[in-house]
Protein backbone atom coordinates (compact mmCIF):
# COMPACT_ATOMS: atom_id res chain seq x y z
CA UNK A 1 0.00 0.00 0.00
CA UNK A 2 1.00 3.33 -0.78
CA UNK A 3 1.03 6.44 2.03
CA UNK A 4 1.11 9.59 2.32
CA UNK A 5 3.17 11.07 5.40
CA UNK A 6 1.68 13.35 7.49
CA UNK A 7 4.42 13.60 9.85
CA UNK A 8 7.60 12.40 9.91
CA UNK A 9 7.64 8.67 10.95
CA UNK A 10 11.48 7.12 12.33
CA UNK A 11 12.90 4.73 9.91
CA UNK A 12 10.24 5.26 7.42
CA UNK A 13 10.39 8.64 6.16
CA UNK A 14 9.75 12.57 6.46
CA UNK A 15 6.36 14.28 6.40
CA UNK A 16 5.58 14.99 2.64
CA UNK A 17 7.07 11.41 1.42
CA UNK A 18 4.99 8.65 -0.51
CA UNK A 19 6.30 5.82 0.84
CA UNK A 20 5.04 2.17 0.22
CA UNK A 21 4.66 -0.26 3.43
CA UNK A 22 3.13 -3.32 4.22
CA UNK A 23 -0.74 -3.49 4.02
CA UNK A 24 -1.30 -4.45 7.82
CA UNK A 25 1.63 -1.90 9.08
CA UNK A 26 -0.70 0.88 7.40
CA UNK A 27 -3.97 0.07 8.67
CA UNK A 28 -2.85 -0.94 11.89
CA UNK A 29 -0.31 1.55 12.76
CA UNK A 30 0.29 4.75 10.49
CA UNK A 31 -3.79 5.57 9.67
CA UNK A 32 -5.15 5.03 13.22
CA UNK A 33 -2.01 7.04 14.29
CA UNK A 34 -2.83 9.86 11.60
CA UNK A 35 0.74 9.39 10.51
CA UNK A 36 0.03 9.03 7.09
CA UNK A 37 -3.07 8.79 4.75
CA UNK A 38 -3.64 6.41 1.47
CA UNK A 39 -2.00 7.76 -1.35
CA UNK A 40 -5.26 8.58 -3.59
CA UNK A 41 -5.41 10.75 -6.14
CA UNK A 42 -7.10 13.37 -4.19
CA UNK A 43 -4.65 13.12 -1.32
CA UNK A 44 -1.52 13.12 -3.90
CA UNK A 45 -3.03 16.56 -5.53
CA UNK A 46 -3.73 17.94 -2.04
CA UNK A 47 -0.22 17.22 -1.27
CA UNK A 48 0.98 18.71 -4.94
CA UNK A 49 -0.78 22.14 -3.52
CA UNK A 50 0.66 22.15 -0.20
CA UNK A 51 4.53 21.59 -1.18
CA UNK A 52 3.82 24.29 -4.39
CA UNK A 53 2.11 26.49 -1.69
CA UNK A 54 5.27 26.08 0.64
CA UNK A 55 7.68 26.70 -1.96
CA UNK A 56 5.78 30.14 -2.73
CA UNK A 57 6.09 30.88 0.95
CA UNK A 58 9.83 30.50 1.14
CA UNK A 59 10.39 32.28 -1.83
CA UNK A 60 8.51 35.42 -0.53
CA UNK A 61 10.32 34.77 3.16
CA UNK A 62 14.08 34.70 1.04
CA UNK A 63 13.07 37.97 -1.05
CA UNK A 64 12.12 39.72 2.26
CA UNK A 65 15.27 38.70 3.91
CA UNK A 66 17.47 39.68 0.60
CA UNK A 67 15.71 43.36 0.55
CA UNK A 68 16.22 43.88 4.33
CA UNK A 69 19.72 42.52 4.29
CA UNK A 70 20.39 45.21 1.12
CA UNK A 71 19.10 47.85 3.34
CA UNK A 72 20.95 47.08 6.34
CA UNK A 73 24.06 47.34 4.03
CA UNK A 74 22.97 50.75 3.02
CA UNK A 75 22.85 52.09 7.04
CA UNK A 76 24.82 52.45 10.00
CA UNK A 77 23.67 52.27 13.68
CA UNK A 78 24.86 55.17 15.83
CA UNK A 79 25.58 54.89 19.80
CA UNK A 80 26.36 56.88 22.36
CA UNK A 81 28.02 55.25 25.55
CA UNK A 82 29.59 56.31 29.06
CA UNK A 83 33.56 55.79 28.35
CA UNK A 84 36.44 55.46 30.99
CA UNK A 85 39.50 56.05 30.90
CA UNK A 86 41.51 54.63 27.91
CA UNK A 87 38.49 54.60 25.72
CA UNK A 88 36.75 51.69 27.71
CA UNK A 89 33.26 51.53 27.44
CA UNK A 90 31.24 51.05 31.06
CA UNK A 91 29.77 47.84 30.37
CA UNK A 92 29.04 46.44 27.26
CA UNK A 93 26.85 47.02 23.77
CA UNK A 94 24.56 43.98 23.04
CA UNK A 95 22.40 43.23 20.27
CA UNK A 96 19.38 44.28 22.73
CA UNK A 97 20.69 47.65 21.99
CA UNK A 98 22.00 47.21 18.53
CA UNK A 99 18.67 46.07 17.47
CA UNK A 100 16.49 49.16 19.37
CA UNK A 101 18.92 51.58 17.71
CA UNK A 102 17.82 50.13 14.25
CA UNK A 103 15.12 50.54 15.15
CA UNK A 104 14.78 53.98 16.68
CA UNK A 105 17.47 55.34 13.51
CA UNK A 106 16.09 53.77 10.92
CA UNK A 107 12.71 52.33 11.19
CA UNK A 108 14.24 48.88 10.37
CA UNK A 109 12.81 45.80 12.55
CA UNK A 110 15.41 43.96 13.48
CA UNK A 111 14.79 40.87 15.62
CA UNK A 112 17.78 40.56 18.46
CA UNK A 113 18.30 36.73 18.09
CA UNK A 114 19.19 37.72 14.60
CA UNK A 115 22.44 39.29 14.98
CA UNK A 116 25.35 37.44 15.88
CA UNK A 117 27.74 38.75 17.85
CA UNK A 118 30.49 36.30 18.95
CA UNK A 119 31.48 38.85 22.16
CA UNK A 120 29.72 41.85 23.34
CA UNK A 121 31.07 45.46 22.02
CA UNK A 122 33.31 46.61 24.39
CA UNK A 123 35.18 49.45 22.27
CA UNK A 124 34.71 53.10 20.51
CA UNK A 125 34.79 52.64 16.68
CA UNK A 126 33.23 51.24 13.75
CA UNK A 127 32.05 47.50 14.11
CA UNK A 128 30.70 45.72 11.34
CA UNK A 129 28.16 43.06 12.71
CA UNK A 130 26.79 39.94 10.75
CA UNK A 131 23.09 39.90 11.14
CA UNK A 132 21.51 36.45 9.88
CA UNK A 133 18.34 37.09 8.42
CA UNK A 134 17.54 33.90 6.52
CA UNK A 135 19.40 30.66 6.40
CA UNK A 136 20.90 31.51 2.78
CA UNK A 137 20.87 35.59 3.77
CA UNK A 138 23.72 37.17 6.27
CA UNK A 139 23.53 41.08 6.00
CA UNK A 140 26.22 43.65 7.36
CA UNK A 141 25.13 45.83 9.71
CA UNK A 142 27.84 49.20 10.41
CA UNK A 143 27.52 49.99 14.11
CA UNK A 144 29.76 53.24 15.51
CA UNK A 145 30.13 53.57 18.79
CA UNK A 146 30.58 57.21 19.96
CA UNK A 147 31.74 58.51 23.36
CA UNK A 148 28.38 60.33 24.94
Amino acid sequence: MQVVLLEDVKSLGKKGQVVKVNDGYARNFILPKKLGVEATPQNLNQLKQQKAYEAKVAAEQLAEAQALGAELAKTSVKLAVKVGEGGRLFGAISSKEIAQAAKEQCGLEVDKKKIVLPEPIKTLGVHTVPVKLHRDVTAELKVEVTEA
